[in-house]
């Protein structure tokens, strides 16, 4: 899917998709190379926009309560057994869901389920969808 060019910088999904985008790069390679997400932020050449980092460091801060709610919500999957880009794309939409109340919930979800369907599978859509409406409802409520 090609994106259409608005500036420089920027496509049409806007700044903070790409900055989800680049989060979720940045957290599976970390996962693929056993470091900590600080420890690949550090390894940049050159850092990446705000947005970016907070997403990196929000998930290393909250990451027992985060793996605790998408356990609960993932009914028949372990974290370790899911795909790792599933389990990263929950990962930062857990975050977002846990520690940005004035992210609305459909923004979150939907930018999540876009995320896991262009980097996984079609199928991986429903799927991240359905873990994150339950914890939403936790969370959120």
């Amino acid at each position: 899917m090609a994106r259409a060019e608005v500036g420089p910088e920027l496509s049409a999904e806007g700044p903070r998709h790409e900055a989800r985008e680049r989060a979720l790069s940045l957290l599976y390679e970390a996962a693929m190379k056993r470091e900590s997400a600080a420890e690949v932020l550090a390894a940049l050449p050159v850092p990446p926009d705000p947005f970016t980092v907070e997403l990196l460091e929000g998930v290393a801060a909250h990451a027992e309560r985060i793996d605790e709610l998408l356990a609960g919500a993932a009914v028949g999957w372990e974290l370790d057994r899911m795909p790792v880009i599933d389990r990263t794309v929950l990962r930062l939409a857990g975050y977002e869901l846990l520690a940005r109340p004035e992210i609305p919930v459909a923004v979150v979800i939907d930018e999540a389920v876009e995320l896991a369907k262009r980097y996984s599978t079609e199928q991986s859509g429903g799927f991240v969808n359905g873990v994150l409406a339950t914890v939403a409802r936790q969370v959120r409520s």
